[in-house]
């Protein structure tokens, strides 16, 4: 047992497997697996590529999210924001603009760049929680010129639709959708090696050391702050880059996705996962993304509308029970879902520990 472990815990084994798992996810568009009460339908389906397209660019996200709270330690009310310039930039660039699609996507990644680095190096002036209240006041600034632009340049509450004259014909259209899973596969891999390569350099050590004792690295004479400002900027660009992924998936961009709440379903979706682990931030979009999706179909079952009210009322709330769920893993599974391998390990190490022998009663011994 103790082999086996110590083989699947090699980095190689583990490139390996996730290997192996992103080649699976690639093929899956071929194959007809069905899951029922998971996937509306069978994997070939538009639907189901979609959900779980879908449920990629959340954990792409929160991928982007988990560099800056889990690695750095800061904790960010506005990283929605860089997410919302990923999609209305887009849509801005495509429909006003009239630009083709590559060109577009280059200047939202410019000004999502950009903005990332000029709220990062206001923001990272404070610490703590006034850091959090001024990443917040930014995205609700943000959120605001959304819903009242006074060009129209946004659509208000009513969103921004896609405009699809600039955009290549693989990604229009529900016969398409298998071009998008493949594109958010992608960006779920890209997503991944950038945190991967990031975590593991330089910088990503003394950002790490900082969120641990950022006294002791300004004493060996580092300046914290320019690494922070790099995590915080290499973040909001990926949060960017997955917004404009969406954009071209849902071919539509609502007010909702600058908003604190959306920001605090990344924090969630890291918690669950569980913090510190880059696997945990993938496992933890994908399981909330479904679950979010087809509890609002279990809310409004009939199994659910035929119980009685003290149980119906709560139940018909998928919001009520993702909080449940929420509560009981941060009680229960304090390392989140990724840390739940972990725990069976440590379990299993201390029943397999060998027992110290019984003392010996003195008097047994003379007698």
């Amino acid at each position: 047992m103790n082999g086996v472990k110590g083989f699947l815990s090699r980095p190689l084994v583990k490139w390996a497997l996730a290997g192996v798992l992103v080649a699976f996810l690639a093929i899956l568009p071929m194959l007809a697996i069905d899951i029922p009460g998971v996937f509306p339908g069978p994997t070939y389906t538009p639907g189901t590529l979609q959900l779980i397209a879908f449920s990629m660019l959340i954990a792409s996200l929160a991928l982007s999210y988990h560099l800056i709270f889990g690695v750095a330690g800061l904790l960010s009310f506005g990283h929605a924001l860089y997410f919302a310039i990923g999609a209305y930039g887009l849509g801005i660039a495509l429909r006003h603009f009239g630009l083709e699609l590559l060109p577009a996507i280059l200047l939202t990644f410019v000004i999502g760049l950009f903005i990332a680095a000029a709220v990062g190096a206001l923001s990272l002036r404070v610490t703590g929680i006034s850091f959090a209240m001024v990443t917040l006041a930014f995205a609700q600034a943000g959120s605001v010129l959304i819903r009242k632009n006074p060009g129209q340049l946004t659509g208000g509450d009513e969103g921004l639709a896609l405009d699809t004259t600039h955009v290549p014909d693989m990604f229009v259209g529900v016969l398409q959708t298998k071009n998008l899973y493949w594109l958010c596969l992608a960006i779920l891999v890209v997503v991944f090696l950038v945190s991967s390569w990031f975590e593991q350099s330089r910088a990503g050590h003394v950002v790490a050391a900082t969120r641990e004792n950022e006294l002791r690295v300004r004493v060996i004479g580092i300046r914290p702050y320019f690494v922070k400002l790099l995590t915080f900027v290499i973040g909001g660009v990926l949060a960017t880059i997955v917004g404009m992924a969406y954009l071209l998936l849902q071919s539509s961009a609502t007010q909702k996705l600058a908003s604190a709440d959306f920001t605090l379903t990344l924090l969630v979706i890291v918690v669950l996962g569980g913090v510190g682990y880059r696997w945990g931030a993938v496992i933890g979009g994908v399981v909330y993304t479904l679950l979010d999706q087809r509890l609002t179909a279990f809310a409004s079952s009939d199994a659910v509308s035929g119980l009685p009210d003290f149980l119906r009322i709560p139940l018909s709330q998928p919001l009520f029970i993702l909080g449940t769920l929420f509560i009981l893993v941060v009680l229960f599974l304090p390392g989140g879902l990724a840390g739940i391998p972990g725990r069976i390990a440590r379990t299993r190490s201390r029943t397999n520990e060998p027992r110290p022998a019984p003392e010996k009663n003195v008097l047994e011994e003379r007698e």
